[in-house]
């Protein structure tokens, strides 16, 4: 087994101020604007675009979007039905664009393009899973602005389920009251030709309990940014992500979590698996801890498992601390190949070659789907890892 790896735990950076290729400093000192001048179209050298493939989401860095947003339903229902669980403005309310502002190309031409915002508030706490399904059916490059207030002290699981086919820059904004209780899970199941730029930004309020959860199995590119700032002290933030990128396929996920307030936790996981060529895998984790986040404790893993010949995964962790009075600091990162050991530990005992590889794909994202908690998206994500190794069998035959 070939496996190129970091692994730093929080004991050991907690007294270091800089770790990673390219330091978080880096992004937060990067403008942060609702100006499209700001942002000029990407050569592709710069280092939030270097490992993106850019001529394929050319048209989503034009000025000017005019194509249709994808549709947005509950339940079968359009968001103007009577007695849905939250409420709906579609207009430009004041939460439109109080969560952060944009930090590249394709999300300020979603800002400057947002056309009629979606805002989606959850004023009391929901018993079961908020289902919304965004559905693309055009090819004509758009922009899509949603925004989900969650309100103090409630507790909510949204899914954002996207299918279709689409060339779309979206922004989601996640603003988490004080004392919330917050899931928000985004699946990519688009379409093969789709290409998805999306900028999710998130805010954490007093002693809020937010868990992110992004799932990226369809379209022919992805690349998604999460942004999380701290709006209050005591609270807590988790980044989940499973990737399964097939050939072809690049799925690109950029994280960067900002922690400028005291006693704030954050914890990111993210796992893919890659099979055939030139299938294409990013990940990129920015962590900042400013000067008066004391109690600060974070930690972000990435693992990557290469099924097949051609693939390829780029991992990079980065870590900034400018304060020493934290509780804990750490990152890992690890990309190898299918272990021929586990393999034959398994054959060696008489299961099947099949049901062997199967069992090791399994047991690389089990604990990952556990954490996801929202039965609906496990079930789901099980049976697309089952279709996902159908190709990979045939792939190795």
């Amino acid at each position: 087994m070939t496996t190129l790896s970091t692994d730093h735990s929080r004991a050991e950076l907690a007294g270091d101020h800089t770790h990673g290729s390219t330091p978080a400093a880096d992004k937060a000192d990067k403008p942060r604007s609702f100006e499209l001048a700001d942002f000029p179209v990407p050569a592709g050298r710069e280092e939030d675009w270097r490992f993106t493939p850019i001529k394929r989401m050319s048209d989503l860095f034009a000025d000017t979007l005019t194509g249709p947003a994808p549709s947005i339903r509950f339940e079968g229902s359009d968001l103007t039905a009577e007695g849905l669980p939250f409420d709906v403005t579609t207009d430009e309310c004041p939460c439109v664009g109080s969560v952060g502002a944009p930090a590249d190309r394709t999300s300020v031409v979603a800002w400057a393009n947002r056309g009629t915002p979606t805002c989606i508030t959850v004023g009391e706490s929901a018993s079961r899973p908020l289902v919304f399904d965004i559905v693309g059916d055009s090819r004509e490059a758009a922009a899509q602005h949603v925004t989900i207030n969650i309100a103090d002290g409630v507790e909510a699981t949204i899914v954002l389920r996207h299918t279709g086919s689409v060339q779309l820059t979206q922004t989601v904004e996640i603003d988490a009251g004080a004392d919330s209780d917050v899931t928000i899970v985004s699946t990519q199941e688009w379409d093969d030709d789709a290409v998805h730029a999306a900028s999710h930004r998130i805010s954490a309020g007093k002693d809020a309990v937010v868990k992110h959860i992004v799932v990226t199995l369809g379209a022919d590119l992805v690349r998604i940014t999460t942004d999380v700032e701290f709006a209050g002290e005591g609270a807590d933030v988790e980044l989940l992500g499973v990737y399964f990128t097939d050939a072809g396929q690049h799925h690109e996920h950029r994280l960067f979590v900002e922690h400028r307030l005291p006693n704030c936790v954050s914890d990111a996981t993210y796992k893919g698996a890659l099979q055939g060529k030139d299938a294409h895998a990013v990940w990129v984790g920015d962590v900042l801890i400013g000067h008066d986040a004391t109690g600060t404790d974070t930690y972000e893993l990435n693992r990557n498992l290469l099924l097949t010949e051609g693939a390829r995964a780029d991992s990079v962790p980065n870590l900034e601390i400018e304060t020493g009075e934290i509780a804990g600091a750490g990152h890992a990162s690890a990309t190898g190949r299918f272990d021929d050991e586990q393999l034959f530990y398994l054959m060696s005992r008489g299961v099947p070659e099949d049901l062997a590889r199967r069992l090791v794909v399994r047991g690389f994202f089990a604990e990952l789907i556990n954490r996801i908690g929202v039965p609906e998206v496990q079930d789901r994500l099980i049976a697309a890892i089952e279709a996902e190794l159908d190709q990979t069998m045939a792939l190795i035959k």
